[in-house]
């Protein structure tokens, strides 16, 4: 259409179309305060939330990355889209009646065909598969679904359909429809070979939609044995719209369950994740066409509000054969891009959702995902499976080959939890099992570990062993310290507010060696009393400190603001839930020892474990009933 779009209905537009409600499907965005929201930054990759939202002034800024705008170029930057192509889309979505005005368009625009044509094109096409799956030609993907448990109104709900096999269908309805051949060839439902002709001929045909519900491809099916394609899944090729590496199928059904419960299973399939989704596994998610990757990873993160400590976890589902065991293995390599915890759920039989829906019904599939185990555990367990423990030499094995898998870890403050894993696994000395977990480290990689992830950083030994470096303390803004530090802000800031809320906290209730140092001279300064009435309070804790990691910890402690007033409920939400991680890390502790302890040969020890385990959960209970109660 000729002409710019007029100045006030773009001011309309930017009015009436609330950033929060555009942001949120692409980000789940959690109540910063101040009028303030934040998630995920999804222009760049972070562990901790940069991204802030301000929907009273119609602005993001991520303060790590430093990309910022309003409504209109949040659009632009996410989509690719043009200026022009964000406003129609915003227009269309809050009812804003665009009117133009003749003027210079210069405007510059992908090539190929405009987003929303292509948007529009999938639409269409996924309404007419889904009328063809009535059809008596498609009887065959009808009876498809239903040996696998699906019925009509399952196939409704996930929008699936069937492309008719005479091969001009799609191009024939579209062509209807305004579009061109080229436009049907950029999105990936034509191809081309001596004419052109649908991609999708002859399959079952579920289609792939971003977390906003727009389709941008289709994973079909093979279903005829005389099929000219012998893979059994076709999917949609790379194009504007569909980028594999980036795809989730589900995420559309998936995404607000899975930012409600911070829980996120990812499956093998499209039918897995159909099975999931009937038996009330509502997060199921599946990559397409392509193993779960970084990118995978980045997507689902955004959602999953991936920085809060012990919220999220991520279960993956894994055949229990060789090929689901590598996959687990390569999975384990990009554990860590994930802060929450990481499971694995295999079904004793082997089966995957799709099949346990089948034959064990609806509960079944629910059992198994709440029958997920850690990782680390399903990955060190099918490593030492693999060699005799009672010979000597097979725990000498076994021992060196999960060291090797424990040493790739690029987060070292997991690696001594895991070598105190492969001690019990093994049955061996844990001073053992760290010092072989050193060594792997410092050992060249060899030519036949393909399936052990290895550290892209790590550099080849040299002739003479470097002297080890000194540890280096993890970052103060990391996830997993955030209790830590907002319970020292109000320390710094508030001792009179946190005061006697304090007396049961002490140096191992912090984690970070930097946090600790902090509460340290807090302790020697006289404690929360002797900055109730001091004014200086914070100036005397920074002047005492003699580590300068300390003394800047203590001046950003002290200007950073809290995420609201600190009332008797908000310093106690803190206080406990920093005692409950504490207790928390107790009961890990004992459950360990319990584990490793046998019962017919140390009865006393076993029972007083026991007792000490009923004890620290009782404790824990008593903290979370107070945090939920008044301080």
């Amino acid at each position: 259409m000729a002409g710019r779009i007029r100045e006030d209905d773009i001011s309309e537009v930017r009015e009436k179309a609330r950033i929060d409600d555009i942001v949120s499907s692409y980000v789940t965005l959690r109540n910063a305060g101040g009028g303030s929201m934040k998630g995920l930054c999804p222009f760049h990759d972070e562990k901790s939330p940069s991204f802030h939202v301000t929907p009273s002034r119609g602005f993001f800024h991520c303060f790590g990355c430093q990309e910022g705008g309003d409504v209109i170029t949040f659009l632009m930057k996410i989509d690719g889209l043009t200026f022009s192509e964000s406003v129609e889309r915003l227009a269309d979505k809050v009812g804003v009646q665009l009117r133009r005005e003749d003027g210079d368009v210069r405007e510059e625009r992908p090539k190929g065909p405009p987003r929303a044509r292509l948007i529009e094109a999938n639409k269409l096409a996924q309404a007419f598969y889904a009328e063809q799956l009535l059809t008596p030609d498609s009887a065959a993907g009808r009876q498809f679904l239903h040996e696998r448990g699906f019925d009509q109104a399952a196939a409704e709900r996930f929008g699936m359909g069937f492309a008719p096999r005479d091969g001009e269908a799609i191009l024939s309805h579209l062509r209807g429809k305004g579009f061109s051949q080229d436009e049907m060839v950029s999105v990936g439902l034509v191809a081309i070979g001596r004419s052109a002709y649908d991609r999708f001929r002859g399959r079952l045909l579920w289609p792939i939609r971003e977390a906003t519900g727009d389709t941008i491809g289709f994973g079909a099916r093979r279903i005829f044995d005389d099929d000219k394609i012998d893979a059994k899944y076709l999917n949609t090729p790379e194009t504007p719209l569909y980028k594999k590496s980036q795809v989730l199928y589900g995420i559309d059904l998936a995404r607000r369950e899975i930012a409600r419960s911070s829980q996120a299973v990812v499956v093998e399939g499209y039918t897995d994740v159909m099975a999931c989704h009937l038996a009330g596994v509502g997060t199921a998610v599946a990559s397409c066409g392509t193993a779960f990757g970084e990118e995978h990873t980045r997507v689902l993160r955004r959602f999953l509000h991936d920085h809060e400590e012990f919220r999220g976890e991520v279960i993956f589902t894994f055949d229990g054969d060789q090929a689901g065991q590598n996959a687990a293995l390569k999975t384990f390599a990009g554990d860590q891009n994930f802060v929450s915890q990481t499971y694995v759920a295999v079904e004793p039989d082997g089966l995957d959702p799709c099949d346990v829906r089948i034959k064990k019904g609806d509960a079944a599939v629910r059992e198994l995902v709440a029958r997920r185990v850690p990782l680390y555990r399903f990955v060190l367990a099918n490593v030492v499976s693999k060699y005799d423990l009672d010979r000597a030499d097979g725990r000498v094995d076994a021992l060196r080959e999960s060291a090797r898998l424990v040493s790739s870890i690029r987060d070292k403050s997991k690696v001594d939890a895991f070598a105190r894993e492969i001690a019990g696994m093994i049955g061996i000395d844990m001073d053992e099992a760290r010092a072989e977990v050193r060594r792997a480290a410092n050992r060249p990689a060899r030519q036949d570990d393909r399936n052990t992830p290895r550290r892209p950083e790590q550099a080849a030994p040299t002739e003479t062993p470097a002297a080890a470096p000194r540890p280096v303390a993890p970052d103060l803004r990391d996830p997993r310290f955030t209790i830590e530090r907002e319970t020292l802000k109000l320390v710094i800031q508030h001792p009179m507010a946190i005061g006697r809320t304090t007396t049961d906290i002490g140096p191992n209730d912090f984690t970070h060696p930097t946090y600790r140092g902090v509460w340290q001279l807090v302790e020697a300064a006289g404690g929360l009393v002797a900055g109730s009435s001091d004014p200086g309070w914070s100036t005397r804790l920074r002047d005492a400190a003699t580590d300068p990691a300390v003394s800047s910890a203590i001046s950003a402690l002290g200007v950073e603001p809290l995420m609201r007033e600190p009332d008797a409920a908000y310093v106690g939400l803190y206080v406990f839930k920093l005692l409950e991680l504490t207790a928390q890390r107790r009961i890990a502790e004992v459950k360990s020892r319990l584990q490793r302890t046998n019962p017919v040969d140390n009865p006393a020890d076993y029972n007083k474990m026991f007792g000490e385990l009923a004890a620290l959960e009782q404790h824990r209970r008593t903290l979370r009933d107070r945090m939920s109660g008044p301080a």
